[in-house]
């Protein structure tokens, strides 16, 4: 049984006509058992809880940032009118709105409430219990119970380095040499053969289909190879729980692995994922099908980051298990001394023996800020601080890169669109 306001109202003003009574004492029994037979009346009269059915409908997967909205179907099977406070629970990051809704569901017929979330973080949101206080015509009292009704909603990245998307492609156009007039391309892959004009390159010219066409210089074009296998590597360790900008750098991470995988899959390349800390989170073999996006975002809406230190010698063993043949291994990681000199470098040769290997590392642009400070002591100190950590970082880039790794180490702003340009460019190199 649920008591309202309204019958705390009741027994305020009982207790003012007791108060007013010339017979206090009698007064006082009339107005209680009053009250407690309008209560009970009213309970009496109230649709019952156990009789209300629900159901949900609605989208069960949707992008960090994006509203989700649901319905919440109520059906009333008993024979009497339900006049109801409906609140609907879910955790806190669901931001489910309203929280409570009031209804009034006739006997027999159903309503529709409308429930709109408005999620925090990625990973899967659902629902604790549905709560159910059915009121009386009069409004004092009524009934309570409580409900399960099941959902899932997969909250997924983001992806709000998609923006960067139009220009990585119009550069992989660029690259494969597909302009308003088609040019050579760039890169190893024979394409087609077409007639010399002025500026091509002497030492494309195809002798033998020349001799064939009489009186006309012919050229071979390139462009870059196709098939190639790209796989994202994420550090899912203790570092990959630190905040850029109040966002984990794990999720910096995921949106750059998107936008990367997205460009590739253009390009006729085969993409594949791996998430590793201690254990191997997540394993995605290559692919280039149009679902493998999907998939990706799908494995990455549950991925958190652990707090232990990142095994890079099994990382390496699992990338090598996923890539049998050559591959660009893009390695999203932290450049700190604990993770690349006690953990990376140990295991690059493994990796560098058969693969490309980028190392994709996001700058917190904090240090760019505090380097500039000059005001006071504490400026100065902070200063020289954010100056030292700078130039570690810039020992560890060269320590990978005379190891034959490529580096990108850059703010938020331009990480995502970083990572797929150097990707790009080791394409049109023919170094995947």
């Amino acid at each position: 049984m649920a008591i309202t306001g309204r019958a705390v109202a009741l027994v305020a003003l009982g207790i003012v006509v007791v108060v007013l009574s010339p017979a206090p004492g009698a007064t006082f029994v009339l107005v209680n058992l009053l009250v407690v037979a309008l209560i009970c009346v009213d309970v009496w009269l109230a649709g019952q809880v156990r009789a209300c059915t629900f159901a949900r409908s609605g989208p069960t997967a949707a992008r960090l940032g994006q509203p989700v909205p649901l319905v919440l179907t109520v059906a009333n099977n008993g024979t009497r009118t339900v006049r109801a406070r409906i609140r609907d629970g879910w955790p806190p990051s669901a931001g489910a709105r309203p929280r409570v809704h009031r209804v009034t569901v006739p006997a027999g017929e159903r309503r529709f409430l409308e429930t709109t979330l408005n999620p925090t973080r990625r990973g899967d949101r659902m629902p604790v219990r549905i709560t159910v206080r059915s009121l009386g015509p009069l409004g004092l009292a009524g009934r309570q119970g409580r409900h399960h009704c099941p959902w899932r909603v997969r909250v997924l990245p983001p992806f709000s380095s998609r923006r960067h998307l139009p220009a990585a492609l119009a550069r992989l156009r660029e690259v494969e040499g597909e302009v308003a007039i088609r040019g050579g391309g760039a890169g190893s892959e024979f394409d087609s053969l077409r007639e010399y004009v002025v500026g091509d390159d002497v030492r494309t010219i195809d002798w033998r289909a020349t001799a064939r066409h009489h009186g006309s210089v012919v050229v071979r074009t390139f462009r870059p190879e196709r098939d190639r296998r790209v796989i994202c590597v994420l550090d899912t360790g203790r570092t990959s729980a630190g905040r850029v900008g109040d966002v984990p750098r794990l999720d910096h991470a995921l949106d750059a692995a998107l936008l990367l995988t997205a460009v590739a899959l253009r390009a006729g390349d085969r993409v594949g994922l791996v998430a590793h800390d201690s254990t191997s989170r997540i394993s995605l073999p290559t692919s280039r099908d149009n679902g493998l996006l999907a998939r990706m975002s799908d494995a990455m809406a549950t991925l958190e980051p652990a707090l232990v230190e990142a095994d890079h010698a099994g990382m390496a063993s699992a990338v090598l298990r996923n890539a049998s043949r050559r591959a660009l291994v893009v390695i999203f990681t932290e450049l700190v001394p604990a993770v690349i000199e006690d953990g990376l470098l140990p295991a690059l040769p493994t990796l560098t023996s058969r693969h490309t290997v980028l190392v994709a590392a996001l700058r917190d642009p904090r240090l760019d800020e505090l380097t500039a400070g000059h005001g006071d002591v504490h400026q100065v100190y902070a200063a020289a601080a954010a100056e030292q950590t700078l130039l570690r970082r810039r020992e560890l880039t060269e320590a990978l890169r005379r190891r034959g790794v490529e580096v990108v180490d850059v703010a938020p702003a331009h990480y995502a669109a970083l990572v797929t340009d150097t990707y790009l460019t080791l394409k049109a190199r023919g170094r995947l």
